[in-house]
């Protein structure tokens, strides 16, 4: 009877410890097989240091991603955390957990990049989402291109930017710049127009666009300059993502601004010491404005599990986490001291952190909020833009109709708030 008694209460034991086991649900939205297998292998290692925290991995596929969470939170099966990219910060940012007297009594809360911090306060102030890395425009520039044409060192300005395009495109079958003229071009227009303009704001006091004035008409127009000058190849007003960097590894172009991820493909296919990556020129107010996308990790406050839910993002977000993911999936890390990481402390990733450490640098948020910016960039940006490369529009011209659409716009968007 007590070895009855006894094996009933062990019984009673495994039971309640199987019930009172938790789930998390996390929902990951950015995704591929190889970086999914990389969040799986992070997780297995919350899992084994939180015993009795169970953890979901529920995989949406881009494409399909904005729909399936806004129909996951309409029915009621709100996600513990989820992969936040940037794009969605504003429009959830009031269902989400403030962070800030987490991360403050965090162990590593201290080593985040104030970068990093500011990111993940974009939305309404307050931290709302640990970014996990960075999506920074940079310039790759090929090193024996930039010797062979009597470049003594990498161009710090605009200025310098585009006398040393011209010497590269002296040479035979040569370039400067690896001009993105088709699909996915907005970047390098809204850079050059800030960088010229000495301010990355979109927008005056009064709603008013600012991509018509006279510093960002500079800008649109010494993108067109490099093109119209022959400093880009003839062809690449019509390229994409996947053409601008062939043309880089190809040794076809001098220049390239990219994100880290096109790394990959470039670091593949050329030898290290002929390539690094240097920060955007800085303009005539001594500043430059790189285009920043960023993802992160939120906690909803439906949550019913506040305190687990955090520790699996401070998990994700632990110096050691951060960099082997940031190592597979091609970001700039989130942590103080990354860059001397013997993977990070490399001429090929100075640039970015030189980008990130550095007030000369402000990185832009494009308005994805916005109703029709998605609009804008895909179809009237490239088409006119395309119309402006061809000599068909002048750079006025070219502001002038982005700046009205844009003021409409934003004053559609003020008005709804």
């Amino acid at each position: 009877m007590k070895k009855l008694i006894a094996g009933a209460g062990l019984l009673a034991v495994l039971l309640g410890t199987a019930v009172s086991a938790e789930t998390l649900k996390l929902v990951e939205v950015i995704t591929s097989p190889e970086r999914t297998e990389v969040l799986k292998g992070m997780v297995d290692g919350y899992k084994a240091a939180n015993p009795g925290v169970d953890v979901e991995i529920i995989s949406i596929p881009w494409g399909q991603a904005f729909e399936t969470v806004a129909t996951m939170i309409a029915g009621g099966d709100t996600p513990d955390v989820i992969e936040m990219p940037d794009t969605w910060q504003a429009l959830y940012a009031d269902q989400l957990m403030p962070l800030d007297e987490r991360v403050a009594a965090w162990e590593h809360g201290a080593t985040l990049t104030q970068k990093t911090i500011d990111m993940g306060k974009l939305a309404n102030g307050k931290i709302t989402m640990i970014p996990y890395g960075f999506y920074l425009r940079a310039m790759f520039y090929n090193k024996k291109l930039l010797a062979e044409a009597g470049v003594a060192e990498p161009p710090k300005t605009m200025d310098e930017f585009m006398a040393a395009s011209e010497a590269v495109s002296k040479l035979d079958g040569k370039y400067g710049y690896c001009l993105r003229g088709g699909p996915g071009g907005t970047n390098g227009w809204i850079m050059m127009a800030a960088v010229m303009n000495g301010s990355n704001e979109f927008f005056t006091a009064d709603g008013k666009s600012r991509i018509n004035e006279p510093g960002s008409i500079a800008g649109l127009q010494f993108l067109m300059d490099l093109y119209q000058k022959g400093y880009a190849p003839k062809d690449s007003v019509n390229w994409g993502f996947n053409e601008i960097v062939a043309g880089f590894y190809s040794g076809t172009c001098a220049f390239l601004d990219q994100d880290p991820d096109a790394l990959i493909a470039i670091a593949e296919r050329m030898p290290a010491e002929d390539f690094a990556v240097m920060p955007m020129p800085v303009g005539p107010a001594g500043k430059a404005f790189p285009t920043i996308g960023f993802a992160g990790w939120s906690v909803f406050n439906s949550t019913e599990h506040a305190d687990d839910a955090w520790n699996l993002v401070a998990y994700l977000s632990s110096p050691e986490s951060n960099s082997t993911w940031a190592k597979r999936v091609g970001v700039i890390p989130i942590h103080q001291g990354a860059d001397q990481d013997p993977f990070f402390k490399t001429e090929q990733f100075k640039g970015w952190f030189e980008e990130l450490n550095s007030p000369d640098y402000i990185p832009t948020i494009m308005p994805t909020y916005l109703e029709q910016w998605g609009y804008f960039t895909s179809t009237i940006l490239k088409d006119s833009a395309q119309e402006a490369l061809l000599g068909q529009k002048t750079a006025q011209e070219l502001g002038d109709e982005w700046a009205a659409f844009l003021t409409d716009e934003y004053g559609k968007w003020k008005a709804k708030q």
